[in-house]
Formats: C-alpha cells, sequence, structure tokens
C-alpha cells in the first residue's frame, strides 16, 4: 500500500502557470521576462524562468544619437544581443529623392558633421525581414551650438515655474491644515460674518415698509374716513 501511495504521489503533475512581462521596448525588437506564477522553488510565488525576444511596431520615428560631439556623431540602429544576429541597412535620405544606401553594414554610425543637416534612417532585418527602422538628424556643428546655447534659459523657465508651483502647494496645505486645527473659530467668525450682513438687510426692508405705508396717497385715507362716518350714521 505504501508503495502504491508513493507512485501515485510520483505520478502527479505539477501545473505550472507562466506570464509574460513587459516588453523593454516600444518598438522594434527587444526582450521580456517570461515569469512562473506556480511551481516556483522555495514556495515563492513568482519566479523568472527566461528571457525571450519580444516586438513591437516596425517604425521607430525619429531617435536620439548614441553619443556626439561638435565633429562627429555617433548613431545606433535598434538591435538586441547579440548585435550580429541582425542585418543593418543604412541610407542616407534625400529631399524628394530616391535615398542613398550607404556600405557600412554594422550597427553603430559614425557621422562627421557637415555645412548642411543630414538625415539618416537605419532598417535591422532578420532572416530577411525589417524588424525595425529608426531614422536621425545630424545637425551642423552651428545648430547644435545654438541649440546647446537655449537649454540653459529653457531650463531656468521651467525650474522657476516648477518652484511657483511646490510653493503654491504647500501654501494651499498650510491654509487647509489651519483650518481644519481652527475650525471652530473660522466657523464662529464667518457665523459673525454672516449675521452682520443680515441686520442690514433686515433694517432696509424696514425702511422700505415705512416708506411704503407714508407714501399713501391722501384719496385713500379719506376714502377710509369716508366709511367710517357712513357706519356710524347708520
Amino acid at each position: 500500500m505504501c508503495l502504491c501511495a508513493l507512485c501515485l504521489v510520483s505520478n502527479v503533475k505539477v501545473v505550472k502557470e507562466v506570464e509574460y512581462g513587459m516588453c523593454t521596448v516600444t518598438c522594434g525588437v527587444g526582450i521580456r521576462e517570461v515569469i512562473l506564477t506556480n511551481g516556483c522553488p522555495g514556495g515563492e510565488s513568482k519566479c523568472v524562468v527566461r528571457v525571450e525576444e519580444c516586438r513591437g511596431p516596425v517604425d521607430c520615428g525619429w531617435g536620439k544619437p548614441l553619443s556626439e560631439s561638435l565633429d562627429s556623431v555617433r548613431l545606433a540602429c535598434v538591435h538586441t544581443t547579440p548585435a550580429n544576429r541582425f542585418k543593418y541597412v543604412w541610407k542616407l535620405l534625400r529631399p524628394e529623392q530616391q535615398p542613398i544606401i550607404l556600405v557600412n553594414d554594422s550597427a553603430i554610425l559614425e557621422v562627421h558633421r557637415q555645412i548642411h543637416p543630414l538625415a539618416f534612417e537605419c532598417d535591422t532585418l532578420d532572416n530577411n525581414e525589417i524588424v525595425a527602422s529608426i531614422k536621425f538628424t545630424v545637425y551642423t556643428s552651428n545648430e547644435l551650438q545654438m541649440k546647446r546655447s537655449r537649454r540653459p534659459d529653457t531650463d531656468a523657465v521651467l525650474v522657476f515655474v516648477l518652484t511657483i508651483g511646490v510653493v503654491m502647494c504647500i501654501f494651499v496645505i498650510f491654509v487647509l491644515i489651519f483650518i481644519i486645527i481652527n475650525w471652530a473659530a473660522v466657523k464662529s467668525f464667518w457665523g459673525a460674518k454672516a449675521s452682520a450682513t443680515r441686520i442690514p438687510s433686515e433694517r432696509t426692508s424696514l425702511k422700505r415698509k415705512d416708506s411704503a405705508s407714508l407714501d399713501r396717497s391722501p384719496a385713500e385715507t379719506t376714502g377710509h374716513d369716508d366709511d367710517a362716518l357712513s357706519e356710524w350714521n347708520e
């Protein structure tokens, strides 16, 4: 009987459930974690089983350089490790003309700045299928210097606005705390103010009534007197 029980226990299969983590990229090719939610060693609720490749939309739009200086720029295609498993096609984009395919077939392209801005595009291929495409703009040295000179002003304005916002938030919080702590005093203050505004309104209504009674015409008073005399004669 004991042997049979051991056989049954050994034949029981643990049902393993998995879920997938977020992809590391919003476009092109990236990686994601495969997480085990049942049957982890050590009684853990979740554990990472492996890492696998994931893919998003092919078009990655306009990207930022990997590094840049006043003389040159380094651009990088969309890829995952190992980088040599993909094929890369670099293109020099021209307005209203066919792009020029460059000789470079590596994931990194180093470009020297010219007197005019340039636009590049890199297609990442896996088994002759485009899995990612990204574009870059290489500005001239003068344009880069102008962009860098504008950044401090923008940063200063942003810091000023954020500081004012933080100060206003702190002020509002302190006002709310003061009202909550001194709620009885605040309530009595507003009650006294409301009663003070109510008394002049009552006085105004009384004055209106008095003026209305004084403004009665003599004909009305004479009519009332005639009615009283007729009743007396009867």
